[in-house]
């Protein structure tokens, strides 16, 4: 009779995988609450102390750790000394291990986790029980994905895992235990002394091959870090299939609305930076507002909620073609309006506030960063201009400074009525960027006298602020700290405008 060995934390389908090998005539060796689950379902188990002739002990700490698991894991079927000692110590031969690991990650990822308990989480018996199956693969299956059950019983059924399904089965063995011992290194080594962790361990899950990358010639697919929350958390309810571009825009459309907590936000993304942003009372005020910054962009756009989507949203974005609408939840009404556009792509992804490590690739390597986040801490803020701002202007300024967080650099935005009405991005110099916000705002009717702007980072020369002052904006909000920040507060002064420093740069590459 073959053997099995199941002892599972994560129990979907373990009942029936386990029912299943029973029927093709597999005996199921167990642990602690696999067994008893088993046991319960009326599936027979021979528990694992009854393997190794010791009890489990330490609180469950113990009780795999043994030759008479690892031997009967371990033992190459086709070497003679190998089933030899076997049988010198009466060890039963394991054919199969269906295991999987302890919820780590899930435990770190709770709010207010003590140490104690992440380290409670720690498996010891499991991965080494991975490692062994998987290098003897050869000999023995090894599942560690429970989505995988039905295609092992099918294999058996048919007479056997055969070699290609053991290799793939053992290398995702491997992923997993090599994903698992990552994300405990980076919670022991992670900001203990104020420094990022000397080594970055990363291992990259494919979630979902992709028709192509940013051009057709370009093999793409995306890769989920374990993280919990953003992109591997996304649900598609409708439309076409996502592409490599769409999904860089939806990551830039909730960097956007994630400025705003506590406000109803919307924006449109083109090339993963805002051509709209707007804060509404509602969703479809929101998105109105947002659309209406640059209507002509606003085409084959990407546009982001930061809250429930509701049919009224739904109806009103009807007249724009739109290639992903994304926010945190849908009311059904809602995405049953939105799935009358075939090729609209309508996503969930959870809201989320990850304070996660953001990596850039350049050749040979990585250039890791804490990732950009609103700092809503004023208390550093100064105005050294002669006129400080009105309260109506420092509501927009607040806004603006927000809204230019997740514009790409040079970046700069107009607003009024805490909505963008003209963004400059992408530009070699400052002062072009703020020319083109200005053009884009005029270009789209709107009116620029007595609007705020935010820069991302401090102007260089007086230059930006006069173009500034030329389209009639009243304030500016920016870090400050260049060697000419004397001149361009004078150039504010000489135009009768409020100026807010920061002291924070918001300059994304």
């Amino acid at each position: 009779m073959p053997r099995a060995l199941v002892s599972v934390s994560d129990k979907r389908g373990a009942v029936e995988f386990a029912a299943g090998l029973v029927k093709l005539g597999w005996e199921i060796v167990s642990t602690g609450g696999t067994a008893h689950a088993l046991s319960k379902s009326g599936v027979p188990v021979t528990p694992i102390e009854q393997v190794t002739g010791f009890p489990e002990m330490m609180d469950g700490r113990v009780k795999t750790l043994h030759p008479a698991v690892h031997g009967a894991i371990l033992a190459r079927r086709r070497e003679k000394g190998d089933l030899d000692a076997l049988k010198t110590h009466h060890f039963t031969a394991i054919d199969l291990v269906a295991v999987n690991l302890y919820p780590f990650r899930e435990t770190i990822a709770r709010p207010n986790t003590s140490f104690e308990d992440a380290i409670e989480q720690i498996d010891i018996g499991g991965p080494s029980m991975l490692r062994s199956a998987a290098k003897n693969h050869e000999s023995v299956g090894v599942v560690v994905d429970p989505t995988d059950y039905p295609r092992v019983i099918e294999a058996l059924r048919k007479g056997g895992i055969d070699a290609a399904l053991r290799r793939e089965l053992a290398a995702k063995a491997f992923t997993h235990t090599a994903a698992y011992d990552g994300a405990i290194a980076a919670y022991l080594s992670g900001g203990s002394d104020g420094e990022l962790p000397p080594t970055v361990v990363m291992v990259l899950e494919r979630h979902q091959a992709l028709r192509y990358g940013e051009n057709p010639h370009q093999r793409a697919a995306f890769y989920g870090t374990g993280e919990p929350g953003g992109l591997a958390s996304l649900t598609q309810l409708s439309g076409k299939e996502l592409s490599f571009n769409n999904l860089l825009d939806v990551d830039a459309a909730l960097t956007a609305v994630g400025a705003f907590p506590g406000e109803v936000a919307c924006a449109v993304i083109k090339h993963t930076t805002p051509c709209g942003l707007a804060i509404g009372r509602n969703p479809p005020e929101a998105y109105a507002r947002a659309a209406a910054t640059d209507p002509v962009s606003s085409f084959g756009s990407v546009v982001g909620f930061n809250t429930v989507v509701t049919a009224e949203t739904a109806e009103a974005m009807a007249d724009l073609f739109i290639e992903v609408v994304v926010a945190p939840r849908f009311q059904p009404e809602a995405a049953a309006v939105l799935a009358k556009k075939k090729n609209l792509r309508v996503v969930e992804v959870p809201s989320s506030d990850e304070a996660a490590l953001d990596f850039k690739r350049v050749r040979s390597g990585f250039l890791v960063q804490e990732r950009l986040r609103l700092d809503l801490d004023e208390s550093g803020w100064k105005v050294p201009t002669r006129r400080s701002p009105s309260d109506e202007e420092l509501l927009d300024l607040r806004f603006a400074w927000a809204g230019v967080l997740s514009v790409k650099s040079n970046a700069i935005l107009l607003a009024r009525d805490r909505r963008a009405i003209g963004i400059g991005a992408g530009q070699m110099s400052r002062v072009d960027s703020s020319m083109l916000a200005v053009h884009k705002a005029k270009a789209a009717g709107h009116v620029t006298k007595d609007c705020v702007l935010a820069s991302d980072a401090f102007f260089p020369f007086r230059d930006g602020v006069d173009a500034a002052a030329a389209a009639g904006v009243r304030a500016i909000i920016q870090p400050g700290g260049s060697v000419r920040d004397p001149e361009v507060i004078a150039a504010a002064d000489a135009a009768g405008m409020a100026m807010v420093m920061t002291g924070v740069r918001q300059f994304r590459h």
